[in-house]
């Protein structure tokens, strides 16, 4: 898997959540924040503001996608000056479910997305990424985005056999769609800086990818250089000033929660773990997880068995 497709694939724990909600004016609502999680908001019909934490207003109109990948509290509302009641809705458990709120003025259509973080395993990655991300329907077209938004609309409005299967799978496309098109977004090299920077690298870029396609490989800070096309000693200090962590410290860190995905999510041995991750012993493998997650793995997964 490249570095992205990880990203999305380790970060959430559980099925995500959605709902498509049909707020009709007048009506504002605040949300407050949910702990280890991720969400969107995308415009279905109709326009609205998102009045976020911190910052001015931002309106919103059809096609538009908000992430927000630190569950920060936000509101929304049809008037940037409407006073805002307390959300009791609450968080929605259903993979999919329909409601409506507020008056009986003009509709805005709103399709809700959430995801449960496990801290355990979550890329670095999103904790670089800002409060709000804002990605308006006329951004460069994004093909792609739209697709996903329709596809998703369609399936909650008209829910079908497999419908589960495939609503899972649009909000996964959907969060890789938002996270590629904000990094594309981010195009002024003298403004970059931390992972929007290490990925528009190409050298620092391409190391992370062969880590993340192939993490059992005997990698070195010098093999890794080769690939990147770069001196070793150069390599290494560009892959630490972007990236915030040496090469081989990013390595481990990702075998290791790599190795813990393994293990929540199948049965196999320590010893078969240690040898997918790249580590040539089951002892050796153990007390690397151990002093990363302070348990050691078979714990860890009777742990996560009964959560």
């Amino acid at each position: 898997m490249d570095m992205l497709s990880d990203v999305v694939a380790f970060m959430r724990c559980g099925r995500p959540t959605s709902a498509r909600i049909s707020w009709r004016a007048p009506w504002g609502v605040s949300f407050r924040a949910v702990p280890e999680s991720a969400g969107f908001q995308v415009v279905l019909r109709g326009s609205c503001w998102l009045i976020p934490s911190q910052g001015e207003p931002v309106p919103l109109s059809v096609g538009d996608v908000v992430f927000m990948p630190h569950s920060d509290p936000f509101g929304l509302a049809d008037d940037p000056a409407r006073p805002l009641a307390e959300s009791d809705c609450g968080p929605h458990s259903e993979l999919f479910a329909s409601a409506g709120f507020g008056g009986t003025g003009a509709e805005t259509v709103i399709l809700s997305c959430g995801y449960r973080l496990d801290l355990d395993r979550t890329h670095p990655i999103l904790s670089s990424l800002p409060g709000v991300i804002h990605l308006p329907a006329t951004l460069g077209g994004r093909p792609e985005l739209r697709a996903a938004v329709e596809l998703l609309a369609a399936e909650i409005d008209t829910p079908r056999p497999g419908t589960d299967t495939v609503v899972s799978s649009l909000l996964d496309m959907l969060q890789l769609y938002v996270l590629r098109a904000y990094f594309d977004t981010q195009d002024e090299p003298c403004t970059l800086s931390g992972w929007a920077a290490a990925l528009a690298d190409p050298a620092v870029g391409r190391a992370l990818d062969a880590i993340h396609r192939d993490p059992a490989r005997r990698w070195t800070v010098e093999s890794l250089g080769t690939h990147a096309g770069m001196s070793r000693a150069g390599f290494a200090r560009r892959f630490a000033g972007l990236v915030g962590q040496p090469p081989l410290a990013y390595l481990t860190w990702w075998r290791l929660v790599s190795g813990a995905r393994i293990l929540r999510e199948s049965d196999a041995s320590v010893a078969e773990v240690a040898e997918r991750v790249g580590y040539g012993s089951e002892f050796a493998f153990g007390n690397a997880f151990k002093r990363e997650f302070g348990v050691a793995p078979g714990r860890y997964r009777r742990r996560v068995a009964v959560v």
